[in-house]
């Protein structure tokens, strides 16, 4: 039976539709004003909702609630309460009140702090978001929250992306009622996070410790085939891989969640998905709902969801291109509309974002910065580390034209015939496209390209929502005292003066050549290659300054992601360590020792049967394995000294340097002798299945 999308979407969703029809008109109208003006909800409205909610919630089977967060840990949270309460009868009611739908006390001592609670220090809270629509998962209502410390400093990711969304609009009214949009009331950023991810079976990930331990294969050689004949990639899905995305797709749509597009991504066994655009923090909570039920529905087909970054070295990795755009009204004003030379509004806009851009380049980097993310940026299947803006022809002649005064030569739209009569005539775009760019501009938005696929997205929308919010900023300090009838020339001046001095990140060509690293270096822009080189810019005084300034992070909050961030690279780096020294140790050599035993053995029997018998390509092969056997035994004892040696550096900045720059070249090296040796052992001495066997049996 065919699914009837329309009558399942948003089935487990407290929706603006449930709410009007489930709350009484004047407490809709409260609760409305608050979602769309940002302002205070009052009690008795909490109160009003919390019984409809859980009227609503238990008419759909749930039982219990949670405040569903996201801690600093970048996963979710959750600690589910019954609805049930006992009565002096010994019977019980279903009860639900106001205080408990806004305000929630998580323990809060084991969650990442960065030194802002003590262990001993317990209470958190966690607090309703009235934006995010609260929704039904596995019979317990779900509440999107907020989460705080007993002194109130943001333990989570939500907090501060909601106070940068309240940056950017209150900058951005203040351009647009100079510019004359006195209509305008409130602005806010969309996004679409397309998300990419692996599916293996779960019976080969279940014999594969370094994926279960750390997301990624530690060791493991490339198969004769990799992904160079392309023939994966936007190629038919297999049947088990539809049967999956089209429950997934299901399931997503029973959330709210505008699940659009589904492909088969470039490597084996690699696909991808793309919502709808949403408002930043119902994107950003969808997504991360998203790679949740993503792990359970291939879980139900057989398959294990990885979203690391690289779990196979030697082909792509998955990242997850964030899709941002601003509006008002509904309406977009990253739009260029017909005439983008003449919208003043859309290059005002522009300017801000290519500005913060330039400006806060270090930030966005550092946004995306994880030791998975490290093994994709710069390499030739994910943008490089070195931020830039790509923005097509059309809008770099527009700018160019600005600049120096020039006449824009409008082209019009072209009519594609690709000389097949049969074949439509089509509207030719005005730009290309750049895969190779981190920051490209598509049409009506820009993508952000460099995230991870494991990221959650807040951290990276909270940082250009800031950065954007501060251009505007500084545009409106330069054209509040100007007169309605000097504007036109202001805005003129001030738009070619920030093309001018942010000009040089914005970069058209490929971004995976060696003459662009030596052109971006010309030009002055940055290069973080890898997460520990870019963290300490996180408490640079100027970036501070930034998210003091609008009331993003306090200092004491920044500081504490500091140390979070490099404590979780050290941490994810020592896991990885010890995780391949283990199955060095108690898989690899074994199996070494076991085949070069039985070719030993063979060589000796056959000579015991007669001297006239060639052995000699069997004693070759055994003197490879045993070369390489002392080869990978010595590689790993060093690779175990020094990471002895990195639990000893008290500093984290230092561990994570001495990481990057001793172990992980320890662990590159021997990988590289492991995977040697495994090329000449039989599958079968093997105690977990090669690549081969994950990469092309699904």
């Amino acid at each position: 039976m065919a699914t009837k999308v329309p009558e399942i979407f948003g089935e487990y969703v407290f929706s603006d539709k449930v709410m009007r029809d489930k709350l009484p008109k004047d407490i809709y109208k409260a609760l409305r004003k608050t979602i769309d003006n940002n302002t205070h909800l009052e009690l008795d409205v909490a109160n009003a909702v919390a019984v409809a909610m859980k009227e609503w919630a238990i008419e759909h089977g749930a039982t219990h609630f949670t405040h569903w967060f996201q801690p600093l840990t970048g996963y979710t949270a959750e600690k589910h309460d019954s609805f049930i309460s006992p009565t002096v009868c010994g019977d019980i009611t279903m009860d639900f009140s106001g205080k408990e739908l806004v305000k929630g006390e998580p323990d809060a001592s084991s969650f990442p702090s960065g030194g802002i609670r003590a262990t001993f220090e317990a209470r958190g809270y966690t607090n309703w978001d009235p934006t995010s629509p609260a929704f039904i998962k596995d019979g317990t209502l779900c509440i999107p929250t907020a989460f705080c410390s007993y002194s109130g400093e943001a333990l989570d990711k939500k907090t501060p992306l909601l106070r940068s969304m309240e940056a950017i609009s209150t900058e951005a009214v203040k351009v647009l009622k100079l510019l004359g949009r006195d209509d305008v009331t409130g602005v806010s950023t969309t996004v679409g996070p397309e998300q990419e991810y692996f599916l293996i079976d779960e019976e080969d990930y279940k014999k594969r410790k370094d994926l279960i331990f750390t997301g990624r294969t530690l060791l493991g050689a490339m198969p004769p085939k990799g992904q160079e004949m392309d023939d994966h990639y936007f190629g038919a899905l297999k049947p088990r891989v539809s049967e999956f995305m089209h429950d997934l797709d299901e399931e997503l749509w029973k959330l709210g969640i505008p699940a659009k597009t589904k492909h088969n991504e470039v490597a084996p066994c690699q696909h991808e998905l793309a919502p709808v655009f949403d408002t930043t923090n119902v994107a950003v909570d969808r997504n991360q709902l998203t790679m949740e039920v993503m792990k359970k529905v291939a879980k139900k087909h057989g398959y294990v969801c990885l979203l690391h970054e690289k779990p196979f070295a030697g082909i792509n990795g998955s990242g997850k291109h964030n899709n941002w755009s601003i509006t008002a009204g509904g309406e977009n004003l990253l739009d260029p509309g017909k005439t983008p030379d003449e919208n003043i509004q859309f290059l005002v806009f522009l300017m801000a974002v290519i500005s913060a851009v330039d400006d806060y380049a270090d930030l966005l980097r550092l946004s995306v910065a994880s030791a998975g993310n490290d093994h994709r940026l710069g390499a030739n299947e994910a943008p490089p580390a070195i931020i830039s803006i790509f923005l097509g022809d059309e809008l770099t002649a527009v700018l160019d034209s600005i600049e120096n005064d020039t006449f824009f030569d409008k082209k019009g739209k072209v009519q594609m015939d690709i000389g097949a009569k049969v074949l439509p005539h089509f509207t030719k775009d005005t730009t290309d496209r750049n895969r190779t760019s981190p920051f490209a501009f598509t049409g009506n938005k820009f993508e952000f390209r460099s995230l991870g696929s494991s990221f959650s997205v807040a951290g990276p929308n909270t940082v250009l929502n800031t950065a954007v919010a501060e251009e505007l900023s500084k545009f409106y300090e330069e054209l509040k005292g100007v007169s309605k009838a000097k504007l036109p020339e202001a805005v003129h001046a001030l738009i070619k003066k920030a093309i001018k001095a942010h000009k040089k990140v914005i970069f058209n060509g490929n971004g995976y050549t060696d003459e662009w690293v030596k052109e971006a270096e010309k030009r002055g822009l940055y290069n973080f290659r890898s997460t520990p080189e870019v963290l300490p810019r996180l408490v640079e005084k100027k970036n501070m300054k930034l998210f003091e300034k609008h009331k993003i992070y306090s200092e004491t909050e920044l500081k504490a992601r500091y140390e979070i961030m490099l404590e979780n690279y050290c941490k994810t780096l020592h896991i990885e360590t010890l995780t391949m020294q283990d199955m060095i140790v108690k898989q690899f050599l074994p199996a070494l020792m076991e085949y070069s035993d039985e070719l030993v053995g063979s060589v000796l029997s056959k000579k015991s049967l007669s001297s006239s018998i060639k052995t000699g390509a069997e004693e070759k092969q055994a003197a490879e394995l045993s070369d390489l056997y002392q080869k990978i035994y010595e590689l790993n004892e060093k690779l175990a000294k020094d990471t002895k040696k990195a639990g000893t550096i008290a500093d984290y900045q230092k561990q994570a340097e001495f990481y990057h720059g001793t172990v992980i070249p320890d662990m590159e090296k021997l990988r590289v002798v492991a995977d040697e040796a495994e090329l000449l052992l039989p599958d079968e001495f093997l105690p977990y299945p090669t690549y081969e066997q994950m990469l092309f049996y699904v």
